[in-house]
């Protein structure tokens, strides 16, 4: 069965798609939905994301932090 990957929150009166799942739907349905606005096909397993790296800066910021009482 084709999978497509929504690319926009989609919802009827049995399902509710967000951004980001892949959804496996019949053949039919995929080139309805993948038009590249609604959805894209999906045509490999997807690859993890990877993690944002983090900041290598670390501690505080360089300005003093103010506050009134």
């Amino acid at each position: 069965m084709p999978r497509i990957r929504v690319l926009q929150s989609i919802a009827g009166a049995d399902f509710s798609w967000a951004p980001g799942d892949v959804i496996e739907v019949d053949g039919a349905a995929a080139s309805a939905w993948a038009d590249g606005e609604r959805a894209e096909l999906v045509t490999e397993k997807a690859a993890p994301e990877k993690a944002t790296p983090r900041s290598r800066g670390g501690g505080r910021g360089s300005r003093a932090e103010t506050r009134s009482t």
